[in-house]
């Protein structure tokens, strides 16, 4: 169907006007889970779950096998040193206020204080009221440019460790940022297990220094907008 908007009610919160496209990708991987929300649409009487829908059926099946592929992997166990770095508090600056929502849902279950900024204002409002462990910053925000909120960021003491997601962007935007001192890169979409990868990293490194290593990106290539 074309321009099918679904609703989405996880607990108490219900997110509202979820793109189709968008709510297959969040089952697919992994954001969404069999038995976690019911969901609706216009064509429905009520809230159904969606792993019974047929035509969400298949991205749940997707889902499933990509878990199964990963659990087949060997995995060492590790304890973390003394001097690495803890991540606690993480603030999460993206306009898509219905990422923010899930993706929040899913950090604070693992213990992680998650805050928010959907707008660069708002995020330096955030950023000059409490210190924050690690800052996921989408580089489009509506009234500015993420690479400017990075800047200020890197000047904070204790400046936190940066993580850049964004679905554009090029070499030359990456490598002005990994000269900023950005930890790492993000494509979106993007999974949690992505963002938990990343700061699995972040904790094995005591000290991020501008311009002195590579930066992990985690996704495909990235696109040119």
């Amino acid at each position: 169907m074309a321009d099918l908007r679904w609703d989405i009610k996880r607990g108490a919160n219900v997110y509202h006007q979820v793109s189709d496209d968008r709510l297959k990708l969040w089952i697919k991987t992994g954001k969404i889970k069999t038995g976690e929300v019911v969901v609706w649409h216009e064509n429905f009487s009520g809230w159904r779950r969606p792993e019974e829908l047929e035509e969400l059926r298949p991205f749940f099946e997707l889902c499933e096998k990509a878990l199964f592929r990963k659990s087949e992997r060997p995995r060492s166990a590790r304890k973390p040193g003394p001097r690495e770095k803890q991540i606690k508090s993480i603030l999460l600056i993206d306009d898509e206020q219905d990422l923010c929502s899930l993706l929040g849902d899913s950090l604070s279950s693992r213990g992680f204080q998650m805050e928010f900024a959907h707008t660069k204002k708002e995020a330096l409002k955030r950023l000059k009221t409490r210190p924050q462990d690690l800052v996921l910053l989408d580089l489009r925000l509506p009234d500015g440019d993420g690479m400017m909120l990075l800047s200020f960021i890197r000047k904070l003491t204790p400046s936190p460790a940066v993580i850049i997601t964004t679905a554009y962007g090029g070499e030359e935007t990456k490598s002005e940022a990994e000269k900023m001192g950005a930890y790492g890169f993000l494509e979106k979409p993007y999974q949690e297990e992505d963002v938990l990868r990343l700061i699995g990293g972040i904790g094995r490194t005591s000290r991020v220094k501008p311009g002195r290593r590579r930066a992990p990106t985690i996704g495909s290539k990235w696109k040119t907008s």
